[in-house]
């Protein structure tokens, strides 16, 4: 299974559709959201896989949000996600929350840490968890996102 990472699109629709674009072409299978997403129509963008969204720090008017993201077939999962694919445990975070974001990492809990808000790609390692960071689409340079092979847990950095 292959995941695709997303963050920080910060509702720019343009920036976000070659991201899309270079998600459809590596034919991912889910889509994670990490937070400030910005728009109802950057959601949209996402509908042609089971997407994952959590609230970023930016994200203001949140149960607009959870409406569209549920309407458009996704999970919304507040501030914090939870998810497994294929045995894998994944946590989902915007990581604004300092001391949330530490003690995930923290907990051992999860093989696969995916989290934003800073706008730097990083893949880091904390005991068996990969902490990662695909990178930011606004204010970033270059705009990158990332993929995920699991049961694996490979992480690349994809610059776009």
């Amino acid at each position: 299974m292959r995941l695709g990472v997303i963050s920080d699109t910060h509702g720019h629709v343009e920036l976000t559709r070659p991201a899309v674009r270079m998600l459809e072409s590596l034919e991912v299978d889910a889509v994670l959201h990490c937070g400030d997403i910005g728009s109802i129509e950057v959601v949209e963008l996402f509908n042609g896989w089971p997407a994952h969204f959590v609230f970023g720090n930016c994200d203001d008017n949140t149960e607009a949000f959870a409406l569209a993201i549920e309407r458009a077939g996704h999970t919304c999962h507040g501030l914090f996600g939870e998810l497994d694919f294929d045995g894998v445990k994944v946590a989902l975070l915007h990581s604004h929350e300092r001391r949330r974001f530490r003690d995930v990492i923290e907990s051992s809990k999860y093989q696969l840490v995916c989290y934003g808000h800073t706008h730097v790609a990083a893949i880091d390692r904390h005991g068996a968890t990969t902490v990662l960071n695909p990178g930011a689409i606004y204010r970033a340079n270059p705009h990158s996102i990332a993929v995920v092979e699991v049961p694996a847990v490979e992480a690349t950095i994809i610059e776009l």
